[in-house]
Order: C-alpha cells, then sequence, then structure tokens
C-alpha cells in the first residue's frame, strides 16, 4: 500500500511538469525539471515497498497457488518498472509490463470464461453507481 503512495506522488510530479510545459514552454518546464530532479522527497523511501509489493504479490500468489512458477516469475518481473519521475518507456519496462501481462490475463480469461456470470440487473446497477460516483467525484474535484 505505500509503495501506491509513491507511485501517485510520481503521478502528481509528472502531470505537474506536463502542465508547466503546456503553460511556460517545453523549455522552461525542462529547466525546472532538471533543477529540480533528484532533490529529496519523502516518498523516495516508498521506492522499496514499490518494488518489494510486486515480489510479495508474486510470491504470495505461487504459495496460494494461484499462479504457477512461471506465471508468479512473470508477475515478479513487474518490479523492474522504472520508479520515479518522468520515466519514459525503456525496453526493460516493456518487459516487466509483459511480465504483468502474462501472469495476470490468463487468469483474468478463465475468470471470465468459468466464473459465474452476474444478473443484468446488477451490472445495470453497479454500472449506474459507478457512473454517478465518478461524475460525484470530478464535479467535487473541480470544485477544489
Amino acid at each position: 500500500m505505500l509503495g501506491l503512495f509513491a507511485r501517485t506522488f510520481h503521478a502528481g510530479l509528472d502531470h505537474l511538469a506536463f502542465r508547466f510545459a503546456d503553460r511556460e514552454g517545453a523549455a522552461a518546464a525542462t529547466r525546472f525539471v532538471d533543477g529540480a530532479y533528484g532533490a529529496f522527497h519523502i516518498f523516495s523511501a516508498l521506492n522499496v515497498a514499490i518494488m518489494g509489493g510486486w515480489l510479495l504479490l508474486a510470491a504470495g500468489a505461487w504459495r496460494a497457488r494461484v499462479l504457477g512458477p512461471l506465471r508468479a516469475a512473470a508477475l515478479a518481473a513487474t518490479a523492474a518498472l522504472p520508479l520515479g519521475v518522468l520515466k519514459g518507456t525503456t525496453p526493460l519496462s516493456v518487459v516487466a509490463a509483459a511480465g504483468l501481462c502474462l501472469a495476470l490475463v490468463p487468469l483474468g480469461v478463465s475468470i471470465l470464461r468459468d466464473g459465474a456470470a452476474p444478473r443484468r440487473g446488477t451490472v445495470l446497477r453497479w454500472t449506474a453507481l459507478v457512473v454517478a460516483v465518478a461524475i460525484a467525484m470530478t464535479v467535487l474535484g473541480q470544485a477544489g
């Protein structure tokens, strides 16, 4: 859970950098980010939780026999995703994301294929609730 806070912080800074570029131009945003990059922030301590969380999830899924050893190892490979602000796509990040897909897509397909289908009314009620909550959160979020 702690790793999610760090990822949220990184996403917020990514958003700030892109908005800065839109407002002040790419050169100014580049200077700003370059000057601030590497500065201490408390959330950097949580980067270990991000990487360790994927490893812990993979080990737990393997021990619970939800995933076999190959798919658990593929899930563990997600720990290799680059951490931090404004990280681009690299060959390593593609491998890590592919590992996540290899681990979880077959599980999702089997659940969809073999699991009990929800009733139409249940789907409609949950869809309406999710849409209503998303609208409310958007309106409240824009209100400040």
